[in-house]
């Protein structure tokens, strides 16, 4: 009788549990972030962030930049997210990219925008990095996301090479992430 009472009270742990991280507004997953479900599409935004502001930056055609971003505000006004959808100008495209913007914003391990790369290396699995002209870009494929290092951070070596593979050990521990990004296609 004591071991089914125990197994019950465990059951009931782990469903209250998993119902917490569903609740959670800022819990990022592979496939959630926030109120946000891989599978939400542009349209469905106003209504998942009801009580923020939704701002859409279309650019013009007197612009260069081609895009469909759109950035979410909390009721202070504060950056909470920038979101692109997968298919430009499209209202029922799910979402392609977002920035996370507000550390509140973060995984079960805590990783979130003010993190370091010491951070990432034991809560993750670094898939590949990536070395660009400002940055070094860590992909974290177990939550489809990707996280830049700003070059400035990195031994003065690295900091004009884009030929040279970065490996993680020439990262500083404390080196802080400068986006955090997560794409879904």
């Amino acid at each position: 009788m004591l071991k089914k009472s125990i197994l019950i009270v465990a059951i009931a742990a782990t469903i209250v549990s998993c119902q917490k991280d569903e609740d959670d507004p800022y819990l990022i997953t592979a496939n959630q972030v926030g109120a946000l479900k891989k599978d939400v599409t542009i349209n469905q935004l106003e209504a998942i962030f009801e009580d923020d502001s939704i701002v859409k930056q279309t650019s013009g055609p007197e612009t260069l930049k081609s895009t469909d971003a759109i950035k979410v505000f909390d009721k202070e006004g504060k950056a909470l997210l920038s979101l692109e959808p997968l298919q430009e100008f499209d209202s029922t495209s799910t979402i392609g990219y977002i920035q996370i913007l507000d550390p509140r914003y973060k995984t079960k391990s805590g990783l979130n925008t003010e993190s370091t790369f010491q951070d990432i290396q034991e809560n993750f699995t670094i898939s590949r990095i990536e070395n660009t002209i400002n940055a070094a870009v860590i992909f974290l494929d177990e939550i489809n996301a990707y996280v830049t290092i700003d070059k400035k951070q990195l031994p003065a070596d690295l900091r004009y090479d884009t030929d040279s593979k970065i490996m993680a050990s020439q990262i500083p521990d404390n080196a802080k992430i400068k986006y955090f990004m997560i794409y879904w296609n």
